[in-house]
């Protein structure tokens, strides 16, 4: 991935402002930065109320769901929704990727209703440090729900619509658990790159190679490590799983090449393997056997979790990949790409995906499947999330349309929630949506 810097920090500053439009756009919502907005949407968020969030009821009944004033702008929100179509920025390492992934891609049926609106909560807020990495929300139960909001990891109670802090990084951070190989000094102003929350363990990587470790029913931090002292350094990508033997593990990906496996029964790197170009994502099948590896290199790699060594090269895409899921079955699995597409891919024969699937605007920078395989959701860098219905051939989508960066997605583990961070200067906040079911009366005893 790119480094943090020169160019593409100002590329980054760039893409995380919506396009001033027309020049007769009303200032209350072009004028992005919050302290010389007269807009009574962010006096409320001054005051941190709950009353600029927005519930299902009120969208039912036509209010915007981020609470956008389109009466009070001049322009509606279809003529804004086709200007920023046309005027964002993906950003691309290789040049007219995303023009040219467009030939293979399958022809999907619109107007999926899988999931439905259920709150827009605008008293927390998603924020993101890197334009490239997307995965800084996690969900461990239909209420409950993790999130990076500019220094702090919060939980946010979407049962209560309470947030609490759950570990601040912004000064120094250290364990309060000794274990052999963790960095008892801890660190200092620690800037997250990606976050992985599973069970009760929480995982921060950050820029310059941090890991902290955080078990969420333990006080304290419990295991801080730093997976390399290179100048690029940063942490990509974590992901949490239990091993065949009972334990906790997870894996790092880093943009000094490597994959690092860490058992957290033991506190020790158990595996680190190295690979020709920096690694952005990887994710373990079902079955603990393969891992799917994507970076800084068109084509990605399986490859075995054992031992690390190649198994089939993945080769299809035109840029650089981020995103990587396995589905639960462990046949299929689907890779995101700065070429705007998704690629699904079938382990029986790998020679070609089965299925390409077009972003509206930019990179796919985060793929989640439900742990019952039925739908997959992919997120655009910003304003789409696409939810396909997987069971059925990826024939048919939901898409979920807002303004705004995606700090993350993440269905909750039971399936019934679907939440989107979203990062924005005035309206950065957390989507919630409950998955739709014929006994939808029930809703009102949940």
């Amino acid at each position: 991935m790119s480094q943090y810097q020169g160019d593409d920090a100002e590329y980054m500053a760039d893409e995380y402002e919506m396009e001033d439009v027309d020049d007769e756009m009303d200032d209350e919502f072009r004028g992005r930065d919050m302290a010389g907005s007269e807009s009574d949407v962010d006096e409320y968020d001054h005051m941190n109320s709950k009353v600029a969030d927005t519930t299902a009821a009120q969208a039912r009944s036509g209010k915007d769901i981020q609470g956008i004033p389109w009466d009070r702008l001049s322009i509606t929100r279809e003529k804004y929704r086709q200007t920023r179509l046309e005027q964002y920025k993906n950003y691309e390492n290789i040049p007219q990727s995303g023009e040219g992934s467009g030939k293979d891609c399958k022809v999907t049926k619109k107007g999926g209703s899988y999931y439905e609106f259920r709150r827009n909560s605008r008293s927390v807020k998603s924020t993101i440090l890197h334009f490239q990495l997307r995965n800084l929300v996690w969900a461990t139960s239909k209420h409950d729900v993790y999130l990076m909001s500019h220094f702090s990891v919060v939980h946010w109670s979407s049962l209560n619509c309470s947030r609490q802090e759950v570990l601040n990084v912004s000064g120094h951070v250290a364990p309060s658990e000794k274990h052999p190989g963790s960095l008892l000094e801890g660190f200092t102003q620690t800037q997250v790159s990606t976050l992985s929350v599973k069970d009760k363990l929480l995982v921060a990587g950050g820029f310059q190679g941090e890991l902290i470790c955080k078990h969420l029913d333990r006080p304290g931090v419990s295991f801080c490590s730093r997976t390399t002292y290179d100048d690029n350094a940063i942490t990509n990508a974590v992901e949490i799983y239990v091993s065949a033997s009972g334990a906790v593990h997870f894996t790092a990906s880093n943009n000094d090449c490597g994959v690092r496996d860490f058992d957290m029964e033991k506190f020790q790197l158990t595996k680190h393997f190295r690979y020709p170009w920096p690694v952005n994502h990887t994710s373990l099948s079902p079955d603990g056997k393969l891992l799917t590896i994507v970076g800084d290199n068109p084509d990605g790699m399986l490859v075995d979790s054992q031992t690390g060594k190649t198994v089939t090269s993945l080769c299809g895409h035109l840029d650089f990949s981020f995103a990587s899921a396995w589905h639960p079955n462990g046949v299929t699995f689907a890779t995101g790409n700065q070429d705007k597409t998704c690629r699904v891919w079938d382990v029986r024969n790998l020679s070609k995906s089965v299925a390409v699937l077009k972003g509206n605007l930019g990179a796919i920078r985060s793929i989640r499947y439900t742990s019952d395989g039925q739908y997959m959701a992919m997120a655009e860098p910003a304003d789409f999330v696409h939810v396909y219905d997987a069971k059925n051939g990826y024939e048919k989508e939901q898409e979920i349309d807002f303004f705004g960066e995606i700090s993350g997605v993440s269905f909750s583990p039971d399936t019934e929630s679907l939440f989107i961070g979203v990062w924005d200067r005035t309206y950065g906040s957390l989507l919630e949506y409950g998955r739709c079911r014929n006994y939808s009366y029930l809703d009102s005893l949940i």
